[in-house]
């Protein structure tokens, strides 16, 4: 579906730029006790992407919501109270629409982040790091909070996510300059950026410039406790006023909006896979130290090179600590 959609962009004369290369660009910060898995997945990256398309066309990612700092703790024994236990952190850039964009840009995409950042040390810090991962970073710095997350990893994976936003929610729609979405192919939205305001109306501002141009939409449905708490008709009520081109969800989100969405599904079921326009696609076999992060991936890799280069992604994610390449 993804092709689809961008092989009929191309025909109406959206220019395209090829991508800069085709095997992900290393850093010395990422190296760690999960390298290995790190150079395994780099090198299944330049297979996929090769297996997608003869002759790959290049996308521009624009991505919009949140930059925030992860803080993530990988619990190795149990601990309660008056114990002690030991855990595995990792502290770094985080936030649903900056691991897409730090995504897409690992796999050979240009990519940019709009979104409004704290003025704190957090905040400095998020920024520095996904500007070394190769993404433009537009918006306004706000004297105040930058935002942070905490996720706890239990051994087996899975995770509990605490979050504090900070400024991220007070981006308002006349902060926003329209070159920055020039020549965007795809605005990612996370679905976090239409469930507060002002964001939300900021969110459809960039909306509007990007589909006048011909570029296209997706949209991470987020969270099913947010759904829950924003109003799932209210939500689907703005999903039809955005027209997004593709929506991510997994099945609690999925459930909580009431089961449809507007533009192509892709259904994110964690170790069974996902499903793309009602096609099933199996995950890629991995070890998993954590799963924070693994639908971003899926989604940058969906974005820039469909159902197969996702399924790598997803698993090169999973198979270290931390939500970022």
């Amino acid at each position: 579906m993804t092709w689809c959609v961008l092989e009929c962009r191309q025909a109406r004369g959206v220019s395209r730029r090829f991508l800069r290369t085709a095997t992900p660009r290393g850093r010395d910060h990422c190296r760690g006790p999960d390298q290995a898995a790190n150079d395994k997945g780099a090198q299944s990256f330049g297979s996929a992407l090769v297996a997608v398309h003869g002759t790959i066309v290049g996308v521009l990612i624009c991505t919009l919501g949140d930059l925030l700092l992860d803080v993530i703790v990988l619990t190795r024994d149990a601990a309660g109270p008056d114990q002690e236990g030991t855990v595995e952190t990792r502290v770094g850039a985080g936030g649903q629409s900056a691991n897409v964009a730090a995504w897409a840009s690992e796999l050979g995409a240009e990519a940019r982040f709009v979104g409004k950042r704290g003025s704190d040390g957090a905040a400095e810090l998020a920024a520095r790091e996904l500007e070394g991962r190769g993404v433009e970073l537009l918006g306004a710095v706000e004297d105040g909070r930058g935002g942070v997350v905490v996720s706890l990893v239990s051994p087996d994976g899975s995770r509990t996510m605490l979050s504090d936003r900070g400024v991220a929610p007070l981006l308002r729609a006349e902060e926003l300059e329209m070159r920055w979405f020039s020549g965007c192919d795809w605005l990612h939205l996370s679905g976090y950026s239409l469930l507060r305001r002002p964001i939300d109306e900021a969110a459809a501002k960039a909306t509007g410039a990007v589909q006048a141009q011909g570029g296209l939409v997706s949209v991470d449905l987020a969270s099913a406790s947010g759904i829950a708490a924003y109003g799932p008709e209210r939500l689907l009520g703005r999903l039809e006023l955005l027209r997004p081109d593709v929506v991510f969800a997994n099945q609690g989100e999925l459930a909580a909006i009431g089961g449809s969405v507007p533009g192509t599904l892709v259904l994110k079921r964690g170790a069974d896979g996902f499903s793309a326009d009602g096609q099933d696609y199996p995950a890629v076999d991995a070890e998993v130290v954590d799963t924070t992060g693994a639908g971003d991936a899926l989604a940058a890799g969906y974005l820039v090179g469909g159902p197969d280069l996702a399924a790598e992604a997803a698993a090169r994610c999973v198979a270290k600590l931390g939500a970022m390449p």
